[in-house]
């Protein structure tokens, strides 16, 4: 494991010192969760918009896409537990 020297303002470093406290955590603990925490959102944005941008070059290509109606229906009915079938797929192009 590395170490990394951090400088903080003395008021964020206040913060996150007592926010450890109400955890009953370190604040080195806190802060390497806090990090740990923004890495992962960081590589999960990226990841969704990778995703998006397969899921469009993939309907472009293809010529076919999903109704959004038909998506949010889809949605709320798995959402409420119940059965649903899933939306077909279906030629956008005139």
């Amino acid at each position: 494991m590395s170490t990394t020297s951090l400088k903080l303002p003395d008021e964020l470093k206040k913060r996150a010192a007592d926010a450890a406290q109400q955890l009953g955590i370190s604040p080195h603990a806190f802060m390497v969760s806090a990090i740990d925490q923004a890495a992962t959102a960081t590589e999960r944005r990226a990841k969704l918009l990778a995703d998006a941008k397969a899921a469009r070059d993939e309907m472009l290509e293809t010529g076919k896409g999903f109704a959004a109606d038909d998506v949010h229906a889809y949605l709320k009915a798995k959402a409420s537990g119940k059965k649903a079938a899933k939306p077909k797929a279906r030629s956008w192009h005139a």
